[in-house]
Order: C-alpha cells, then sequence, then structure tokens
C-alpha cells in the first residue's frame, strides 16, 4: 500500500494547469460487510484503480469494535477478499476513520486518549495509509465540543504514536467540523457549510503544533482537512449539495496549500451533486450506509420473490425484525415515533442501522437460507421485473448472471459506479441503471 495516490490528489487540486473541471477524486468505501468489500475490490480489479477502503473507530479497534475486529483482522478480510477476486493488493488502500477518544469518550479525558494512542498504532502497525485524528469529542467532565487548541494538541499527539510505529507510511487528515457518522438524527433544515474562517483557523493551530512537535516532513502529509460542505442525510431526508452555499469555502481551498477537503455523509447524493462536489476541491468522497442500503435493498427483493414461490417460509424481513427487536441498542435513540412508523425506519431508513444487524449468527443463517433456496428455485422473469426491474433489465441484456448472489453484488455495484463516475474526469453524469434514484 501506498500513500502515492492521496499525494496525487493533492498536486492536482493545486496545479494551475488542471482546471477544476478536469479534478479527480476518489470514493471511500466505508463499510465491513464482507459482500461491500467484494463488490469494492471486484470493481478495482476490473477498473485496475485504486480503492480506498475506511473502518471506522467504533467498527474496528484494538478492542474489537462492534464487528469484533482488530485493525489487523480487518486487513486480513479486506486482504483475503481481494486475493479471491483476483484484485492486486497494490490497489488497496486502508484508512482509520474518526481514531480518536470517541469510542472512549465516557472515561476520563487521559484514559479515554490513552485508549485512543493503542488503537492509532494497532492501525499503523497493520499498514493503514489514510489515518482520520479525530479528537474533537469531549471525554468525562469535558464539553462536548472543545477549543481548536485542545483537539489540536489530541490530533498531534494521536500521530505522533502513529509515527512512532510506522514513520513516513500514512498521510493524515484532521478536522473538527465532523458530521455524524451514519448520518443525522434530527431533521436537517438548519445545515449550514463550514465557513472559510473556521476552515482557516483549524488548519492554522495544526500546522502550528505539527510542524513545532512532528517537523516540516510530517505536517507535508498531513493533506486533508474534514469539513461541512453543506450534505447530509438522516433518517428519512436528505441535503443535496448546494454550490453557491459552499462557494466561499471551495475558494478558500486555494489559499491553503498541500491540502484538499474531506466529504462525510455524501451517502445518497445524486451524480451531477457528487461531481460538483469533487470540481470544488472535496476530493475525498466518503460513503457508508448508502452501500449497505443497496445491499437491503436487493436482498429484500429476493425475499420478495421467494415469498411467492415458497409462501409459508418466514420472510427475511421477519428475521431482521425479531433481531432488531431483542436487541434494540443499534437503532434505540436513532429513530423516534410510534412503534408502527419504528418498524417502517428499522428496514428502511436512510441512516440503515440495519447494517449493524447482518453479522449477527441469525442473520447470516436467514441470508443464506434465502440464497440457497433461490438457486434451488430458480429466477424467473416475471419476478425479477416485478421486485428487481433494474437487474432484470441486466439479467435479459446478458450483463449479469442470473444468481442471488450476483444481484446483489450488482446493486452494490451501481452505487460505486456512481462514485466512479463522479471522481472521474470523463464522467458525462450516466446514471447506472441499477440505481436510477429518486432523491428527495
Amino acid at each position: 500500500m501506498s500513500i502515492s495516490p492521496f499525494l496525487t490528489l493533492v498536486h492536482q487540486a493545486h496545479d494551475p494547469a488542471v482546471p477544476a473541471a478536469q479534478r479527480k477524486g476518489l470514493a471511500s468505501v466505508c463499510s465491513a460487510h464482507p459482500l461491500v468489500l467484494e463488490a469494492a475490490l471486484q470493481r478495482a480489479a476490473r477498473t485496475g484503480q485504486p480503492v480506498l477502503i475506511e473502518a471506522t473507530c467504533n467498527q474496528v479497534n484494538q478492542d474489537g469494535g462492534y464487528t469484533g475486529m482488530t485493525p489487523a483482522d480487518f486487513q486480513d478480510l479486506v486482504l483475503g477478499i481481494a486475493s479471491r477476486v483476483s484484485c492486486p493488493e497494490h490497489l488497496v488502500l486502508l484508512g482509520g476513520d474518526h481514531l480518536g477518544p470517541n469510542p472512549w469518550k465516557f472515561l476520563p479525558p487521559q484514559e479515554a486518549m490513552d485508549k485512543a494512542l493503542c488503537m492509532i498504532e494497532a492501525f499503523a502497525q497493520a499498514g493503514f495509509v489514510k489515518l482520520h485524528l479525530d479528537a474533537s469529542m469531549g471525554c468525562a467532565g469535558e464539553p462536548a465540543a472543545l477549543p481548536d487548541e485542545t483537539v489540536a494538541e489530541r490530533a498531534c499527539a494521536l500521530a505522533q504514536r502513529a509515527e512512532s510505529v510506522a514513520p513516513g507510511q500514512a498521510v493524515y487528515i484532521i478536522g473538527t467540523e465532523v458530521p455524524v457518522p451514519g448520518g443525522a438524527a434530527e431533521v436537517l433544515d438548519h445545515l449550514k457549510p463550514t465557513t472559510p474562517q473556521a476552515a482557516a483557523a483549524t488548519l492554522q493551530i495544526h500546522e502550528t503544533l505539527f510542524r513545532r512537535t512532528l517537523g516540516d516532513a510530517t505536517w507535508t502529509r498531513v493533506i486533508g482537512l474534514v469539513v461541512q460542505p453543506g450534505v447530509e442525510f438522516g433518517v428519512e431526508d436528505m441535503v443535496v449539495y448546494d454550490r453557491p452555499l459552499a462557494k466561499a469555502l471551495s475558494a478558500k481551498l486555494n489559499q491553503m496549500p498541500g491540502q484538499i477537503f474531506e466529504a462525510h455523509s455524501t451517502d445518497y447524493q445524486p451524480l451531477p451533486a457528487l461531481r460538483a462536489l469533487v470540481e470544488d476541491g472535496f476530493l475525498l468522497l466518503k460513503v457508508g450506509p448508502g452501500l449497505t442500503f443497496a445491499l437491503r435493498e436487493a436482498l429484500y427483493g429476493l425475499d420478495s420473490i421467494r415469498s411467492v414461490l415458497i409462501p409459508h417460509q418466514e420472510s427475511l424481513r421477519s428475521v431482521m425484525e425479531r433481531i432488531m427487536t431483542e436487541h434494540p441498542a443499534q437503532w434505540r435513540g436513532h429513530y423516534e415515533g410510534p412503534q408502527d412508523k419504528l418498524a417502517i425506519l428499522r428496514h428502511y431508513g436512510y441512516s440503515d442501522r440495519i447494517r449493524y444487524y447482518w453479522p449477527q449468527p441469525d442473520a447470516e443463517d436467514a441470508v443464506a437460507t434465502l440464497l440457497s433456496q433461490l438457486e434451488e428455485t430458480g429466477l424467473p422473469d416475471p419476478l425479477l421485473s416485478q421486485f428487481l426491474p433494474a437487474q432484470y433489465e441486466r439479467i435479459q441484456a446478458g450483463l449479469l448472471p442470473r444468481h442471488p448472489r450476483d444481484i446483489i453484488l450488482s446493486a452494490v455495484d451501481a452505487v460505486l459506479d456512481i462514485y466512479e463516475q463522479a471522481c472521474s474526469t470523463s464522467s458525462k453524469l450516466y446514471v447506472h441503471p441499477d440505481k436510477i434514484h429518486s432523491v428527495i
């Protein structure tokens, strides 16, 4: 794994010979679901382009996170899938997202930071080449939002620990205006882009501390700033990128040599909006729940086909409803409303809290049973047309095998295709036929 693709992004962002319309970006696949990873790695193998795959601090850490994986385990998972789908290892870029005290913010600051330092060391030792330093949250006894100086000091300490075990091997992303991981829980009616002044202040305080503590050479690998460009998704709604609102922030990038912007929560953005983000300097586009949302759509479409072919079989949706109601920790507090509304949001909300439940043994067994039964029954054209019309068209055209697993991978790949077009200068704003998606 190499940091050169990131340095190339930075160079072209500030090269006067490269107009904004010719900027290239890079999508960040933020998921630990094996089928999402397989779709991303298959695409990299097919196109020969690098694929950036990131794990978050809650998802993967030295204690296992909610996936039960350490950074080394996650690396093994990704590279194992890459080998199986013939994706060259040099195309795989691993990143760590929101690396800081967030998983332990209920602890006193020093204890939480000690845990965060151990975590980033584990990420660096495992060969992750893109590390997002996020110490913006308050710990026990502290205010929820910390001063820039405190955030920068903690970010610097995190980078110092990473450099101690893997010197010169990673690029760093900083930034305190970080959208809520996994989408917002509130109605999105007051979303505003980061001000140019706030972005400049964040960069300045970090640069001063990094150059003083870690030296100029390390600072050159601090390549990106997480800012809010004015995009977000919630439970049932989302905000599409409004270019004029972010004009001042985008223009500020010209005064930030060596930097690019990273945009979080770009899930569900239409292709023209994603392409505009890249042209405006938001060259790293994160997507996570949008990928597992597409995976769930395909699974439920297949489940509907089975309900016709095997009408007395318990549905996958029923299994998932039972699992989520028996173990509500991952959705409670994120969804609000009466019970009938909650029953809808658990399965169909944009924030896709159901993604936390696919690794449950009962869920894995239910998915395996679904796929196995459909392999036996087959997938009749009229039912494919009814429940999975986009995939039906591709099957009819000979572009997609008539197999349940291939249909799921195709649904995820359709989302990845939108991001590839957005990040490419050859994009003609064409939408993959598997994902013609209305956007609120």
